[in-house]
């Protein structure tokens, strides 16, 4: 299945056009938000989701809703959800905010904070790492890295990573300031 993308250069133009504009929907984890969103866009993590649809729904049913992460998997995924909801007239930004970057668009920084993927691939590491240093003292703790490398796979084959969810849920990749995840829907512009 093919799904609508936009590709940087387009939604540049396109977000000059005032009222008709498309609204941006950021659905990476609160803490890459911060450190580092296009104007304009609302943070909607993908994890919360589907509990902000019944607020979603009624404010973007008749809008052009451009899906925002950081290379454009999680907002395929975000766009399955909206078309599911009915909102079925969703894009995705084509390679994410980091082609946005790469294209020489705008972005509002905040605190620094590592993206999902890198974050994922540190602890991933340093699991494997740790388990087969340990492996020298320890009978069997290489069998931890092989339940990390078996979870990679896993995470490949159906493009979701249960490690990447787990980590979203931290503190330092949580929301620093108060307010809902969609605050600002109604007249943010």
């Amino acid at each position: 299945m093919t799904r609508p993308t936009v590709d940087a250069s387009s939604l540049r133009e396109r977000l000059g056009d005032g009222p008709s504009a498309p609204r941006l929907i950021d659905v990476r984890s609160p803490a890459e938000f911060e450190a580092g969103h296009i104007p304009g866009a609302v943070n909607v993590p993908l994890d919360r989701l589907r509990d902000q649809l019944d607020d979603l729904c009624p404010l973007l049913r008749d809008q052009d809703v451009v899906l925002v992460c950081r290379s454009g998997q999680r907002a395929g995924r975000a766009q399955e959800v909206f078309t599911g909801a009915g909102l079925g007239h969703s894009t995705v930004l084509e390679g994410g905010i980091a082609d946005w970057e790469r294209a020489g668009g705008p972005l509002n920084r905040g605190r620094r904070v590592w993206d999902l993927e890198r974050q994922v691939r540190f602890v991933a590491g340093s699991l494997v790492l740790a388990a087969v240093l340990a492996s020298v003292v320890v009978p069997g703790a290489e069998w931890v890295a092989g339940f990390v490398g078996g979870g990679l796979v896993v995470a490949a084959l159906t493009n979701t990573c249960a490690m990447g969810m787990a980590l979203a849920r931290m503190p330092w990749n949580r929301r620093r300031r108060g307010g809902p995840p969609a605050a600002g829907l109604p007249g943010d512009r």
